[in-house]
């Protein structure tokens, strides 16, 4: 009897390293790695990388200014019509601008063909840049691996 309940117990614990174990690559799945480049002198990136991480994403950042960071983002696929501020990577997405969080999310639920998603220029109270209170109008856009790009989501003036 002590033989048959030892080996429950081993069981019951082996099971249980077992589901620990297989949990902790899905743990590290649910964090996607987001790679920022950025002109080292801009706060507005920060602000943008700082919501990103409380959202549940790991940030790294590279600092490249004028033509270098210019030259990576056309590297990246962006259209200069669509250029703003900053340039990330993510799960081999280029995310141009202050995207807002929902639609990286939902891109990387999607996982449509694309280069990516672009929010031009910098308007103001997009994620990072103002209270979303009283933002400016402005359009997300989603870029195709052809250039050509097509609006993704709208956000009103508030």
């Amino acid at each position: 009897m002590t033989h048959l309940l030892t080996s429950r117990r081993g069981m019951l614990g082996s099971g249980a390293a077992l589901l620990f174990a297989a949990s902790v690559p899905a743990l590290a799945q649910s964090r996607p790695a987001i790679h920022i480049v950025k002109d080292p002198d801009c706060g507005c990136c920060t602000a943008w990388a700082r919501f990103l991480y409380a959202d549940g994403f790991d940030v790294t950042f590279e600092h490249r200014s004028g033509r270098a960071l210019d030259g990576f983002k056309l590297a990246s696929g962006i259209p200069p019509a669509l250029f703003s501020c900053h340039t990330a990577m993510v799960e081999g997405y280029a995310i141009e601008g202050h995207v807002p969080l929902a639609d990286i999310r939902r891109l990387l639920a999607e996982r449509p063909q694309a280069v990516g998603l672009a929010v031009p220029g910098m308007p103001y109270g997009s994620l990072g840049m103002g209270p979303d209170s009283e933002r400016d109008a402005y359009s997300v856009f989603l870029i195709g691996p052809d250039g050509n790009y097509q609006v993704f989501s709208d956000y009103p003036a508030a």
